[in-house]
């Protein structure tokens, strides 16, 4: 983008003077591409947030926290964009809502808005109504100034005025998922968002003349906006490049994944994306009537990342609607994390993604249900990846498993509040010198200049001297069965009570007798210990919608580790062992 921005509101300011009447982002209130659509250009967009962010002014609160509680639509974006106006750090949230999420939203609510100090909670008139409801639940909002966005006029904005937004001050504490630690506030700063906007804009090959050539629509997405991927990406790099964003619930791509492929269709987008999962979901909806009527010849980017990329996911997508006219080529894994703001490497665009065989596994490229890895790309400009070995503070060799350590301007700050795992996550070094690294936790390699995830070194599982990932197990045992729900699947390790470890598999099954579960048990045995050479421990089968995940949706190893400890997982219905199985075996 053109112009010397310092911060996404100067970004803002300049597409709302310069494109007033262009739509900026639409949403889909049905998820239907013929339902009901709301649009907002970038002249209300502007206004919405002068607005917003005036009203925040007026009442002294530049600098404080505001957490942001909105269901999906565009009110969020708008106080979003006004918190950061007005100097106000955001702290976008997930409100409880709905019985079977409410007690675990409830409590990460109130996590966030004790650990962030939040003196603001901003959300629409009906979610502010619902917390004064379950005001016995949330006593943290008694110190709280609770504001319905929809109620501030436009006029509000008259008194907006604009802030000195240096590249260091915090712009958002974007609060991880928690799927290996408690939730962390990370510190993302303006500098930080304009740093990673130009690496996604590169690394997707976002140019003005791309928006143009697209007609200006250049992402169609359902991720979650309080979530680095589904706000960094189609939301703020929407806005950085001036295009138009059709956003629509997760909800509603969940009740019908086809309605994704539907708006991408219908809209001809540049980009959209989501994890493995997602594109799995895509695959058992396609029915040759879905292909007929599908266009998906401009979709360019088709981001896949969050969780570990499958490289027979993309295979399979890309076989299957070609015949819709997607290209293989568009297929664009991609890693990233919160503590980099969100994308770290990605791509190449244009080019078929690589794969390769895991090092020291002895499975060549293409071979074996954990062996191939794909290629998560370059690391983005600008940014430097390392593979370390921790322990020795050495770099790894090309082709060596180690931690992936990434430096930039992209890195953010730290975790809000706290001083110790800051230290620890952000200011690693090598013995050669090099330091200022954030350790992301996540195992991977290099070869030729691109970057391999392996898996995360929290849960790598060792068995009798040799590593082994769960997420290879979990594929495992994830194609062993139909009965098994695809996603739905955590693998552990556990003591012997000797010092050894022995491997679990807890699965979410569709199998509701003794007889079919002993079946799905034996067929997720064989498949582990033929691809792995392990014997199971034991294999727990647990009723759907039960194995603990973040709000993201990734399986909490952790938690699963712990609820089978204290034999609290929800058994199968007739699962084939008693109820007592769902604990470690004496």
């Amino acid at each position: 983008m053109a112009g010397p921005a310092r911060s996404m509101v100067d970004v803002l300011l300049s597409q709302a003077s310069r494109q007033p009447e262009k739509v900026a982002f639409r949403f889909l209130a049905t998820g239907d591409c013929d339902g009901e659509v709301q649009e907002w250009t970038y002249g209300r967009l502007g206004r919405r947030a002068r607005a917003i962010g005036g009203y925040l002014q007026e009442r002294g609160l530049a600098g404080s926290r505001a957490v942001l509680l909105y269901p999906p639509g565009l009110e969020f974006i708008g106080a979003y964009l006004g918190c950061l106006s007005a100097a106000v750090v955001a702290v976008p949230g997930l409100p409880p809502q709905g019985r079977s999420q409410n007690h675990r939203a409830l409590r990460r609510v109130r996590r966030m808005i004790a650990d962030a100090d939040a003196e603001v909670i901003l959300g629409t008139k009906q979610i502010i109504a619902g917390l004064g409801a379950m005001s016995e639940h949330l006593p943290e909002l008694d110190a709280a100034l609770c504001i319905a966005t929809e109620d501030i006029p436009d006029e509000a904005g008259d008194s907006w005025r604009a802030c000195d937004l240096a590249p260091d001050s915090v712009a958002f504490l974007q609060y991880t998922s928690g799927s290996t630690t408690a939730p962390r506030g990370v510190m993302v700063t303006h500098g930080n968002l304009m740093d990673n906007q130009r690496i996604l804009s590169q690394g997707m090959g976002h140019t003005p003349e791309t928006v143009e050539e697209w007609g200006g629509e250049l992402y169609v997405s359902w991720l979650p906006v309080y979530h680095d991927l589904g706000l960094i990406a189609p939301v703020l790099n929407n806005l950085y490049m001036g295009g138009t964003s059709t956003l629509f619930s997760p909800l509603h791509f969940l009740q019908q994944p086809e309605r994704w492929l539907t708006a991408i269709s219908r809209y001809r987008a540049h980009t959209s994306g989501g994890p493995n999962f997602a594109y799995e979901l895509c695959l058992r909806d396609a029915t040759p009537a879905l292909l007929d009527r599908l266009d998906l010849s401009r979709w360019r980017v088709a981001l896949n990342a969050a969780e570990p990329v499958r490289a027979t996911t993309l295979r399979r997508f890309a076989d299957t609607f070609a015949a819709a006219g997607f290209r293989p080529e568009a297929l664009h894994p991609g890693y990233g994390l919160a503590e980099a703001t969100l994308m770290v490497s990605g791509g190449p665009v244009g080019r078929e993604p690589r794969t390769a065989g895991r090092p020291g596994s002895g499975a060549p490229s293409g071979g074996g249900a954990g062996g191939e890895l794909v290629s998560c790309g370059p690391p983005g400009a600008g940014l430097t990846v390392v593979i370390a070995d921790g322990e020795r503070q050495l770099e790894c060799a090309e082709g060596e498993i180690g931690e992936v350590w990434v430096a930039g301007e992209s890195v953010t700050d730290g975790y809000w509040r706290n001083v110790r795992a800051t230290r620890e996550v952000f200011q690693a070094a090598l013995k050669d010198g090099r330091g200022g690294f954030l350790r992301t936790g996540d195992l991977g390699f290099m070869r030729d200049g691109e970057l391999y995830v392996t898996g995360r070194l929290k849960d790598l599982l060792v068995i009798d001297g040799r590593n082994h990932y769960p997420q290879d197990l979990e594929l495992s045992a994830e194609t062993a069965h139909p009965a098994i729900r695809p996603g739905c699947i955590a693998a552990f390790s556990v003591e012997d009570g000797t010092g050894g470890e022995h491997p679990v598999v807890v699965a979410e099954t569709t199998a509701t007798t003794a007889a079919r579960c002993a079946e799905v048990e034996a067929a997720v045995r064989g498949a582990v210990g033929e691809a792995h050479g392990l014997s199971l421990r034991q294999v727990v089968l647990i009723r759907p919608g039960t194995i603990p995940k973040t709000s993201s949706g990734k399986i909490q190893r952790k938690a699963c580790r712990a609820a089978y400890a204290e034999g609290t997982l929800a058994a199968a219905e007739a699962a084939a062992e008693p109820p007592s199985a769902a604990g470690p075996m004496s």
